[in-house]
This record gives structure tokens, sequence and C-alpha cells, in this order.
């Protein structure tokens, strides 16, 4: 059993045994066990969310703790019968906790709280909710845009303030920004696909393609074709063993030694946690901007790609009452702004205060706001086989820019081998679809009571 898992288990199976909190303190109150995925500085503020509603009231006490490796422990606990309380998740991780059995639908707390769509922008209250069914409450959203280096531009004759708005401009912005040492080597590369790379699956969106239609699998969708040969373009044109090399040189994205920050790539796609790092590790005069990334129909500009980390209740949760209280609790408008704040994210409800853009550090947060609560806002499919399809899909990315496949032949290997897998997992899911909406029909009556 590889080392990792029995970690997993080991954890899991000393919350059985022993309980990773007391039934109730000494002062009588109700004891939340809530696990979370963060650390650092976001569990730190998280940590003062959790001690300031334990301050708040002397009925409920919550026991938060950080997590390593939180899917695979929670899904062990739930499968288990010992699930925590609360958990926090990211929005990625929804159907296939969902789909499983392993959350609490929440739509009957909701209406007890007067918790409704409309409180929530429209993205993000899409990553919440599948089958009919609200699963979780949102904490802190994050999306994608440009970022440029204003120095950069300025040395290469561009408006520093004026990024491009389509795929064209990126690249004749790319040419210009683009310099050579006396050896040949790439000194400054104006963008690079995959730098960092986290996005390598889903280039699509900005080339007006798509992952499923809803019902079927859209790999081969020739906006996805297009997006393909785009990221295969650059091999070709400065060379695959340029590039390699260009990359050796860089250092570790959290670090000063960001190819970002230190002058030599000038455009990335990246997203509101992009402040803490620059603040961290950048030169003190660094330069930058945001904007929303370029797309290749001037008409889809404003494509941007929504996730967030949100709360559930894990099925089987002992105090799924209570641990709606607190969750509830998070969503007031004071209380998530401070959690933002002090994530340095934007906040996921419809209306933000003028104090939360006027405390807010990153003076680019509007913009990321603005973009979440734009029409062309996005996220990818609810899909329970979702991890295998981003793989595969970056598989076919690795294929086109060896020259080993092309576009065409490399997604419509993945069309077909995603569509059977998505046909495989829906007869499954067709087995249980039935009994678990009576469950939950059953769970939500409950609640409501």
């Amino acid at each position: 059993m590889p080392q990792r898992l029995i970690a997993a288990v080991l954890f899991v199976a000393a919350c059985v045994l022993g309980g990773c909190a007391d039934e109730a303190r000494q002062d009588g109150r109700v004891v939340i066990d809530y696990w979370e995925v963060w650390s650092g500085f976001e569990r730190d503020a998280m940590q003062a969310i959790v001690d300031d509603f334990n301050a708040s009231q002397d009925r409920i006490y919550v026991n938060f703790l950080s997590v390593s490796q939180m899917e695979r422990k929670l899904l062990l606990a739930t499968a288990g019968g010992n699930p925590p309380d609360l958990a926090g998740i990211r929005s990625a991780d929804v159907p296939v906790f969902a789909e499983n059995g392993a959350l609490t639908p929440l739509n009957g707390h909701a209406a007890l709280y007067g918790i409704e769509e409309s409180d929530y922008l429209p993205a993000v209250w899409e990553l919440l909710t599948l089958h009919g069914r609200l699963w979780g409450l949102p904490t802190t959203p994050g999306n994608t845009a440009l970022h440029w280096n204003k120095t950069l531009f300025r040395e290469a004759g561009l408006d520093p303030d004026v990024p491009p708005k389509t795929i064209a401009e990126l690249e004749a912005f790319n040419e210009q920004l683009t310099r050579f040492n006396d050896r040949g080597e790439i000194a400054v590369l104006g963008h690079l696909p995959t730098d960092p790379g986290w996005w390598q699956d889903s280039w699509c969106y900005w080339f007006g393609g798509q992952y499923w239609d809803g019902e079927q699998i859209t790999a081969d969708h020739p906006g996805n074709v297009r997006a393909l040969e785009w990221m295969r373009s650059y091999p070709e044109r400065f060379g695959r063993s340029q590039i390699l090399a260009f990359k050796d040189m860089s250092g570790n994205f959290a670090s000063p030694q960001n190819p970002f920050f230190q002058g030599r790539i000038a455009m990335q796609i990246q997203g509101p946690w992009m402040y803490n790092f620059i603040n961290n590790f950048a030169p003190e005069d660094f330069e930058w901007g945001v904007a929303p990334f370029p797309t290749e129909d001037p008409a889809d500009y404003g494509v941007n790609l929504v996730e967030t980390n949100l709360l559930v209740i894990p099925r089987g949760a002992k105090h799924p009452n209570e641990a709606f209280e607190f969750m509830a609790w998070v969503q007031r408008p004071e209380v998530i702004e401070r959690l933002c704040l002090l994530q340095r994210k934007f906040s996921p409800l419809s209306e933000v205060s003028d104090t939360f853009y006027a405390e807010h550090p990153n003076e680019f947060i509007k913009i990321y706001r603005d973009l979440a609560a734009h029409p062309k806002a996005t996220s990818r499919p609810p899909l329970t086989t979702m991890h295998e399809y981003q793989a595969d899909m970056v598989n076919a990315n690795d294929a086109v820019s060896r020259a080993d496949a092309t576009a065409e032949d490399a997604l419509a290997e993945v069309q077909a081998r995603q569509q059977k897998l998505l046909d495989r997992m829906q007869r499954r899911w067709n087995k249980v679809a039935d009994s678990r909406q009576r469950e939950w029909d059953q769970l939500d009556q409950e609640a409501a009571r």
C-alpha cells in the first residue's frame, strides 16, 4: 500500500476509534469538527473567522483542523461512518463527492436561513449545485486573468497600460517583447502557454472551444483544435530545445526566480492569488497590470475560468444543523468579506461593500471580481471524470507540441476515450440516481422541519 494511502488510513482510523473531538465540551457546547484543505496564511485566515464565531455565541464550538490530502481522507472517513461535521473542499471535487453519496444536500438548510441563488455571483452559484441540489456554500473564489509586466512593455516600445485583447494582438506583442541573447538563447519571452502550465488543459475556452455540450464530450470541438495548434506554434517558432532550455533556467513559481518576477516572461495567465506571490517574491519596484486574457474572437473577450473553495456537510455528519449554522454565519457579508480580505481574494456575493474594495491590498481585486460576474465567466464541467479528462487533454497538448500527432488526431483519441468513460460512469449513475434522489429528498425534508 502506498505510504500516502497508509497515512490517510491511519489518520481516519484514529478519528474513527478515538474521535477527532469530544461530543461536547464541559461548558455544554456542541462541538463541530471542521476539516479544511488550507495551510499557511489561508489557514490562519479561517482560524480567525472560526475564533470570531466561537466567541459570538455559547452553544456551538467549531474545532478547526487543517488536513493534508483532504479529499482522500474525507472520502475514507465518510465511508467509515465517522466524517467531520464540516469540511472545506474545492469546487472541482463536488461531482465526485455528491454522486458517491458523500455529501449532505443543503437545499432544506438554505431555505431555513433564507440563502438564495441571487445572493451569489452566477458563476459561483453554478459551482455549488448539481442534479438540482445545493451541495455547499462558498468561502473564497478565484479566477483567471492576464497579468503583464509593465516595465517589459515599456522597454519594448509598447504602452504599459494597454494590454492585448485578442490572440492575434497577444502574438504581435509576443514578437515585439521576445529577445535573444548573443548566444541565440531566449532571454525574454512575451508569453509562453506552458508557463506555469496550470491551464494546459483549458486553453480551448479562449478559442471558443468547450469540454462538453451538457450531454456529450466535445474534445474534438474546432475551438479545441485551434487551441492545440496555437500551442504547437510555440516550439515551431522558437524551437522546442530553446523553450526547454528557457524553462530549465527558470526557478520555482513561489520564489524570486519565477521568470515573471525576473522579467524573463512578460505575460502570464494567473488569478487573484498572484498578489501574494508578487508581494512576497517580486522586486519592490515590480510594475504589473491585470485585464481579461485575450481571446481569438473579440466577441468572447472577458472569458475567464472561475472556481471556488466551499464548505460542505459530509453525509453522516453528527451535527448537520449546527454545522450549517456556522456555514450560514460565514455567509454574512461582513464575515465573508473579512475572510476574503485576509486571503486576498474577491467576495463570492452578488453585492460587495465599498469598504471591501477600499481596504483590499490588491488594487486590481475589482477587476477579478468583475470578470467573475462577466457573462463570459465559465468553469470546467461538473463531470466525475474531469480529472481524467484534464490529464488526457494535457497529454494531447504534449503530443501535438512534440509533433507526434496532429491536433485533430490527438483530440479524436481523447474524444473516443473520454466519451467511453463518461458513458460508463453515466450507466453507473443511472443505476443509483433514483435512490439517491429519494435519499436527498428525505434529507432536505428533515432539514426543513
